[in-house]
């Protein structure tokens, strides 16, 4: 039996909208083990510089992420979908172990196979210092709350 990780795809917008939002309570756990799951065995990532192949690379790529990347808090938002694919754009903030606070956007295209399993992933970064006063991201560390304003109403 084949892992399956709903909602499987071709996607409609609201579908599109629960996978995202699924992708992005994962990476707030910042349980690089459980966020591996959401991934085919065999998944391509590209990240930044960093090119990543298989459930085994994305665990170690992301416990690496979150040793540099403390009290990480990401917010994603859809930007588009077709029948397997999706591409979101996004921020989050940290600050590494200095104490400097950085705020990262970005945009990522993900592919889907027929079990819900993203298989290839692409992410573009950039970082942008900001002061310990600029940040808009204050939830408790974990998923953020339903309440809390997405990028749009932030102004991101």
């Amino acid at each position: 039996m084949s892992e399956q990780r709903p909602p499987l795809p071709p996607f409609t917008r609201e579908s599109a909208i629960q996978k995202v939002r699924a992708a992005e309570d994962g990476w707030n756990s910042r349980d690089p083990q459980k966020v591996s799951l959401a991934y085919s065995p065999d998944s391509v990532w590209r990240n930044r510089s960093d090119f990543v192949t298989g459930r085994e690379e994305i665990v170690e790529f992301l416990a690496r992420k979150w040793r540099r990347e403390q009290e990480y808090r990401l917010i994603k938002e859809i930007w588009a979908y077709s029948d397997n694919r999706i591409a979101v754009r996004f921020a989050y903030e940290w600050h590494d172990d200095s104490g400097n606070w950085f705020r990262s956007y970005g945009n990522e295209n993900w592919e889907f196979d027929e079990n819900g399993l993203m298989r290839k992933r692409f992410a573009s970064i950039n970082d942008l210092p900001i002061a310990e006063s600029e940040r808009l991201f204050h939830w408790p560390q974990g998923r953020r709350p339903d309440d809390h304003p997405g990028l749009s109403d932030l102004g991101l």
